[in-house]
Formats: structure tokens, sequence, C-alpha cells
């Protein structure tokens, strides 16, 4: 039967969709949610999307956000704890504010009208796996990372990592850096008088800030170096406050929340602490082990080493494990990590075979099978199977470092490039004098 005018337009602006929906996979390479995706609400939607794999520990998880100082000079972080109860706690939102569609839109350079309108339709009723606001277990010490997302990414787009380490006994902070790097984030100000409220309380208003693109011509070094160094401030006030909350310091909360954070007085292990990122946050984290000697070691992941010089590689003095996908990594970024082999420290790096980088943020769980490949959101490798070695190694050598007394030692052997899927060191064919050393 010959379609009609009408469902003729309805099935070519489905298509054109459906299209745009693929054009925005292929170039999103920084988000992620751990949680099961469902159809949204009152979709037609026929597109399927895998679900993000919960963690696997012992620990149910929690997580909660924080923000300390409503001005852009305060820190804002998502954490992600072993929490003592779940049962009345709903899973918390992978994407909290529509703004960071628009962010998102801007980092894609799209129209941010459609983009919102995709992104709320797809992923707006995504949920995390990790109980919002659940209280905090008390009764043990638990390591600590920080952990620093990847250019265009914000806080809550690495759940898949950050709740498997936390359910295996770890507190994670993720922090949302404000150096124009994330895709969006956002802080407070005050209103003017004429539009406080009429209570007299006092009114704040979001201010938000996005990607800033580089514009033709312009030379990316200077700006990348000034983003790491305040990357790498911000990871360390994170690190501040938390020591801080440790210590018994009452933390004032800009964001509402009941969560209670006098709970993690006592539960945090300061002498065992370690920083980790993706992308420009393995930068980030390389960078905060030069500066802070309370950090123990350090997780690289598929690491763009481009921020980085030598006076930072040789102020490192702690071990440091690249993890690295087969395609992202080309031989000026191996080399670069490279200038960090040392014979009196671990330095560790390993690449997973079948892999993308965008193995390592969860957008590589909530795109079906067909578009994932052909959008390079997912490798040859099934991303959950690369999600376990990439946590799996990443525990194996926590414990190694940080003097844990747990089984990862189980997975030793990743660290040596040992088993299915992975090889130590690169893929990347280096040049003979880097092979001979």
């Amino acid at each position: 039967m010959a379609l009609t005018r009408f469902s003729r337009d309805l099935f070519h602006l489905n298509r054109v969709l459906h299209w745009v929906q693929d054009k925005v996979y292929s170039v999103i390479h920084f988000v992620g949610v751990n949680g099961k995706v469902p159809k949204p609400m009152g979709s037609n939607s026929s597109v399927q999307f895998s679900g993000i794999p919960p963690g696997k520990g012992m620990y149910l998880v929690g997580c909660t956000d924080l923000m300390t100082d409503h001005t852009i000079q305060g820190s804002f972080f998502r954490l992600y704890y072993p929490c003592s109860d779940s049962g009345e706690y709903e899973d918390a939102t992978w994407i909290p504010k529509r703004k960071y569609f628009l962010g998102l839109a801007d980092t894609l350079r799209l129209n941010r009208t459609l983009i919102d309108f995709i992104f709320s339709y797809f992923f707006g009723s995504v949920k995390c796996p990790a109980k919002w606001n659940a209280p905090f277990k008390q009764g043990e010490k638990y390591p600590l990372i920080i952990f620093s997302h990847g250019l265009g990414a914000f806080r809550t787009l690495y759940s898949a990592i950050c709740i498997e380490l936390a359910s295996q006994g770890f507190v994670v902070a993720a922090v949302e850096h404000r150096d124009q790097s994330a895709s969006a984030t956002y802080y407070f100000r005050e209103k003017s008088p004429p539009h406080r409220c009429d209570d007299g309380s006092e009114a704040l208003e979001e201010v938000w800030l996005y990607n800033r693109i580089l514009k033709p011509g312009e030379q990316e070094f200077p700006i990348r170096r000034e983003q790491v160094q305040q990357r790498t401030d911000e990871c360390l006030k994170a690190l501040d406050i938390l020591f801080e909350i440790n210590a018994g310091k009452q933390v004032n909360n800009v964001l509402s929340s009941n969560f209670d954070w006098s709970l993690l007085k006592d539960s945090i292990d300061v002498q065992r602490v370690a920083a980790a990122g993706h992308s420009f946050g393995a930068a980030s984290a390389i960078k905060v082990l030069g500066r802070d000697s309370r950090f123990r070691c350090g997780i690289a992941l598929d690491a763009w080493m481009f921020p980085l010089r030598d006076e930072v590689f040789s102020a490192i003095h702690q071990p440091v494990l690249f993890v690295n996908s087969e395609a992202f990594q080309w031989v000026d970024n191996i080399l670069l990590m490279k200038r960090m082999d040392s014979t009196s420290v671990e330095r560790k790096m390993i690449t997973i075979m079948g892999t993308v980088h965008q193995n390592f943020p969860d957008f590589t769980f909530l795109t079906g099978y067909l578009i994932g490949k052909l959008f390079k959101l997912k490798g040859a490798i099934d991303s959950y199977v690369g999600m376990d070695i990439i946590n799996n190694v990443t525990l194996a050598f926590l414990q190694r470092h940080l003097g844990l007394q747990k089984d990862f030692n189980q997975w030793d052997g990743l660290i040596e490039g040992e088993g299915e899927h992975v090889i130590p060191g690169t893929n990347i064919n280096l040049p003979p004098t880097e092979l001979a050393t």
C-alpha cells in the first residue's frame, strides 16, 4: 500500500532523527554511565541499549555530589563509596541537568536544540547502579582515589569504573573540572538585590561554563598546559577537602542534599591514596603525582600526553600504570610515556587489543552493536570484557602499590601484559632506538 504524504513525512523524519543520533555517537568519545539503560518512558524508539555493568565487589555502592563554595573557586566532585543501606534509595541520575546536553552539543559542534532533544529522548532517564545519597558504610578505612575526566566530559561519565572501584572497597572522588575542558559545568553567583528572594534568604543562580573550543589557527599547547595546571589544582583541592572531612571537619555543601558527610570521619585511609584518569584526565593524574607525594601511585587510562613536558616527568617518583587501547595511541604519545621509564620505581604499560578510546568511558555500553562498531564506540572486543580488564588491572596495580590485603593480586598477570586480549607495552611500531631501550 502506498504511503500517504503525511505518513511518508513522518517516516523520513524518523530516519533523519536516527541518522543525527548516529552522527552524535560517531563523535562522542568522552561520556559514560554505569547503570541499566531503559527505553525512554513513553518512547516508541526501536533503539535498544545495553546495560552498564554494576559493581562486582562485595560492597553496595552509593554516590553523592559535593560543591564547596558556590563560586568558581570551589571544589565540585561526585563521590562514589561503599554504602551501608540501599533499600529505600533510588539509583543516581546519570546526566543530572539538561544543560549538560547543551555542552555536549557545543563540543560536538552540532545544533543545541537538536542535540538536547536527542539526548533527552534517549538518555534523559538513564540511571547509574549506585544509590543516591545512601548512608556511608562506617567501620573500615577505605583507600581513596581522585579521578580526573577526559576532555569534553564531566564528573558523572566514567561511572562504570568508579562504581566498580567503590564496590571493591574504595572511595572515589570524580572531579568536575572548571578549566573549560569539561563539555559543561556550573557554579553559583549571588543574585542582584532586585532578584533576591522575598524572605531575605540568600539567592543564588547557576552560572554555566562550557567547553572552550579552539579557534582556527590557535596554538593548542599553551591552552592545554594552563588547563592541566588548573586541573591539578582542582584534584589537590578535592583531596584536601576529603582529608578535612576525614578529620571531622564539617563541610558546607552548596547543593541541596541530605547526605551525612560526618559518617566519613576516620573512614578514609590517608596513607593509601591514588590518582587516576582517562585521556586528558590521565595527563592530569600524572601531573598530580609530581605535585603531591600523598599520592602513592597513578593509573593513566589511554593517556593523552600532549599537555605534559619533561619537567613534569622528572618530578614524579611514584609507580604509574599506563593502560592503553589498541586504536588510539601513536608514536609521539607513546614516546612521551616512555620518558617515564624507570629502574627504581615500577612503571608499566599494557595495551588491550581490540579496544578503542571509547572503551574507557561508558557510552560503549549505551549503543547497539552495529552503531557502536560503525562509529568506533566499541572495539572488536566485547565492551564488558574490555571493562573487566581495565578494572582488574587497575585493582591489581592498586593492591601492589597501596599495600592492600585483598585478592586483587589474582590479576597480577595483566600488569605484565599476560592473558587474553592484552599485550605488554604497546602495539605501536616505535623507532629502533626506542625499541632498544
